[in-house]
Order: C-alpha cells, then sequence, then structure tokens
C-alpha cells in the first residue's frame, strides 16, 4: 500500500503549482513589505538619530518618546501583531489572510527594527566629518543628505539586507496564519499531510532566497562604499 510521501510533489502536478504560487508569494510578500519598510522606516531612522543627543536637531523629551515607541512596536511577537491587527489589516487590504494580508504586519514589524538599524549606521558616521561641512555653512538638511546618508549608506544597505532576510523568515511564520507563501505550503502538505520533501523543498528554496538577497545586499555594499 503506497504511504503518503508516495504522492509527493514531483509526481503530482497540483502540489507543483502549488509550489510556483508559494514561491510567488513568498516573493511578492518580501519585496512588497521590503519596498514599505523602506519608505517609512529610512526617514524614520533619521529623524531618531536627528533628534538623539549626538542628531542635528537633538530633542530629548521627543527622541525618548519615539525611541520608547520604536523598541516597544520591535517587542511585540510577529504572530500575537499579526493576530492583534486583524481589523486594521481588513480596513487597508479587505483581508484577514493572504500573502496581501501579511505584508501589513510585515511592514508595521519591520520599519521600527530597521530604522533602528539606520540609526546606528549614522551614528558610525565621523563627526569630523560633518563638523567640517557645518564650517562651511551647509544647511541642516543638506548635511543630512549629502553627508550623512551618503556616509552612511554602506551600513544602511547592509541593514536593509538584514532586515529583508528577517522579513523572509517571518513569511515562512505568516504562512501558519494563512499568510500564504513557502510557510503555508510548508505546514499545510509537509506538516499537516506527513508529506517531508514538500516540507524540505520549501526550506530549501527559503535557504536559496535567503542567499541570493544576503549575497546581493553584501555586493551593493561593497560597491558603494568608498570610505
Amino acid at each position: 500500500m503506497p504511504s503518503a510521501t508516495d504522492e509527493l510533489w514531483f509526481d503530482n502536478p497540483v502540489i507543483e503549482r502549488f509550489l510556483v504560487d508559494a514561491i510567488l508569494e513568498t516573493i511578492y510578500m518580501t519585496s512588497a513589505t521590503g519596498f514599505f519598510t523602506a519608505l517609512f522606516g529610512l526617514p524614520l531612522g533619521i529623524l531618531l538619530f536627528n533628534l538623539g543627543p549626538k542628531g542635528l536637531y537633538p530633542v530629548q523629551l521627543f527622541y525618548r518618546v519615539l525611541s520608547v515607541a520604536v523598541d516597544f512596536a520591535r517587542a511585540v511577537p510577529f504572530i500575537i501583531l499579526m493576530i492583534w491587527i486583524i481589523p486594521f489589516t481588513r480596513l487597508v487590504v479587505g483581508a484577514a489572510i493572504g500573502w496581501e494580508a501579511a505584508v501589513v504586519p510585515l511592514t508595521i514589524g519591520a520599519i521600527p527594527f530597521f530604522a533602528r538599524m539606520v540609526e546606528n549606521s549614522l551614528r558610525e558616521v565621523s563627526w569630523g566629518k560633518v563638523e567640517a561641512v557645518q564650517m562651511m555653512g551647509a544647511s541642516k538638511l543638506h548635511i543630512t543628505w549629502n553627508v550623512l546618508l551618503r556616509e552612511g549608506l554602506p551600513g544602511i544597505v547592509g541593514g536593509f539586507t538584514i532586515t529583508v532576510v528577517t522579513l523572509i523568515s517571518f513569511t515562512a511564520m505568516a504562512g501558519a496564519v494563512g499568510g500564504g507563501g513557502l510557510g503555508q505550503l510548508a505546514i499545510n502538505y509537509g506538516y499537516h499531510r506527513y508529506m517531508g520533501d514538500v516540507m524540505l523543498i520549501c526550506v530549501i528554496l527559503l535557504v536559496v532566497i535567503v542567499t541570493a538577497v544576503q549575497y546581493t545586499g553584501n555586493y551593493v555594499a561593497r560597491r558603494i562604499d568608498h570610505r
């Protein structure tokens, strides 16, 4: 009598189709979340740095309030966050399941993480370069965009790479609650239907995606690092 593992993805066209869909959903989730994370996380990180003690607009009270809010958002486990904001997710995308819905909590969870990465990268910029440009009469906005961001860009790219790699693992976690992607395929077929090779191929594909992202991020960071 054939076992459950005899009906595997390479013998089952339905599983093959689901596998292709799962790969695309994982890429869509990661790409969309990465875009919105960079869009909102970068300015938040710049704001954190500039309001801090070494920033161009140091305001201790505002910095502490914003810093606590960012740390709180980072501390909430992703699964809890995903369930907690279901009403907001429905409001934004009109659904609570699927890869589109998963983008909302993924983005909310990733923005504060990336913002801290940006802040730390800007802190590593030599303050002597900032002071030299200040003595030339440059505005604070000019210093932010043409000194801080220019010098801190390799670190920001590295931080964004780490953020995207973390997002890929979160997309797999999102699959446990209907978020789609390789995570959901691994759970629905690899775990619940005891198809061990489906689980294995999902893990291998996630590792391949993570490796590609990490290699690309490292390459870009090296290319733009002229220090």
